[in-house]
């Protein structure tokens, strides 16, 4: 596998349509990705059928139980992480595996990617790994165009403030506001290094 994507990343890009064309985006494909334990028990009952609906969830249960659950974390990076309170044990998960190993991650989790710049050592074993929402987004603007993007994200844009802003009715430039999301982001994450959408320089 070559993508770990977290529930929220998997969930907000899964609603819209727009997984596999992020997945695609990243010269990837479906089989090569991996999610958290967790997600199918969470589509199935709790807190994300209350964000998204029974309909969303329902739809997007068969693809999370396609894709395998990620491997074993290195045991030393899981110690690590799981001390820091913001970070979530399938958060702790997913980066004890990726920073062993040559894997992306795609993330919507801005808590926990603030929180990852204070670890000793994690900022340079993920550098340029990291792919966050903002990011792939300014990437399918491009791709597919602002239109479609806007017209496939209106579910996800209910739970998430930045892309209510960035995708509402009133902004007729989704994708500048996007890269200043990204930029702001970049600032906040300290060292951590994230996945850049501007040409040349994607990792």
């Amino acid at each position: 596998m070559s993508l770990l994507i977290d529930t929220d990343a998997f969930c907000k890009l899964g609603a819209a349509n727009l997984l596999a064309d992020a997945v695609d985006a990243l010269g990837l494909t479906m089989p090569q990705c991996a999610r958290l334990p967790a997600l199918p028990r969470m589509l199935r009952k709790g807190g994300l059928r209350k964000r998204f609906g029974n309909s969303a969830c329902d739809a997007l249960q068969p693809l999370a139980d396609s894709l395998p659950s990620l491997p074993r974390p290195d045991d030393a990076w899981l110690e690590k992480l799981t001390r820091v309170s913001d970070i979530d044990p399938g958060e702790a998960q997913m980066y004890a595996v990726a920073a062993t190993g040559s894997m992306l991650v795609l993330s919507g989790d801005k808590r926990a990617l603030r929180a990852l710049a204070g670890v000793q050592g994690l900022s340079g074993a993920l550098a340029g790994r990291v792919v966050v929402l903002e990011a792939i987004l300014i990437v399918l603007c491009e791709s597919l165009g602002v239109d479609v993007v806007r017209g496939r994200i209106q579910l996800a844009a209910l739970n998430d403030i930045m892309l209510c802003v960035c995708f509402s009715p009133g902004n007729p430039d989704p994708h500048t506001a996007l890269l200043a999301y990204y930029g702001e982001l970049v600032s906040e994450v300290g060292s951590l290094v994230l996945w850049s959408p501007l040409g040349g320089d994607r990792t």
